[in-house]
């Protein structure tokens, strides 16, 4: 989502509340369940669920292991849901030709660092770079090159739901409304 204006552009961030974040939880969640279920099972030699059958499961070395991945994946499961819940890599991009001022804010996972916020002078933007990386887990990255700062990501790197073609002319608004040369670099 974006709202631009003459002088503005602010681009919005989704973050980690994404559609495949809460399926891979939810599936993650059962599965680790289902595994701790048998484990159990197998531990007290009886069935907790009738659909998990656990008489041809010995506890050693089967349940043991069974248990394991079970609380594993409800660790990782658990994770999900909280990087759900605190919305992480939420936040916005602003440009700001009037002020000349670029802001990027972002959310992080609690703790000192929650709030992630930069804050630096348009006439430092040297370029805005993309990155076309090939091959079998392709990606494509729009970054800003900061004068002192190094690149930031404007993009998140695991999306890949931005076709080249949209990419390219994001980049191109992007530089046009910045003023700044593009580059394109293919790996």
């Amino acid at each position: 989502m974006n709202w631009r204006s003459k002088d503005i552009w602010i681009e919005f961030l989704r973050g980690s509340r994404k559609t495949s974040n809460f399926f891979w939880s939810f599936i993650l969640f059962l599965g680790s369940l289902g595994f701790l279920v048998v484990g159990t099972s197998s531990y007290l030699e009886k069935n907790l669920i009738s659909v998990f059958p656990s008489q041809e499961i010995l506890f050693f070395p089967q349940g043991i292991v069974m248990s394991f991945y079970g609380i594993a994946g409800l660790f990782m499961s658990s994770y999900l849901w909280c990087t759900i819940f605190w919305n992480v890599g939420s936040g916005y991009d602003q440009f700001d030709r009037k002020k000349g001022i670029v802001c990027i804010f972002r959310w992080g996972f609690p703790g000192l660092n929650r709030r992630i916020f930069l804050r630096f002078l348009m006439k430092d933007i040297q370029s805005i770079r993309i990155e076309d990386k090939e091959g079998f887990y392709s990606r494509r990255v729009l970054y800003m090159e900061i004068r002192g700062q190094g690149s930031i990501p404007l993009t998140r790197t695991d999306d890949n739901f931005l076709t080249p073609r949209e990419i390219e002319q994001k980049a191109v608004e992007l530089a046009y409304f910045l003023c700044v040369p593009i580059e394109c670099i293919l790996k």
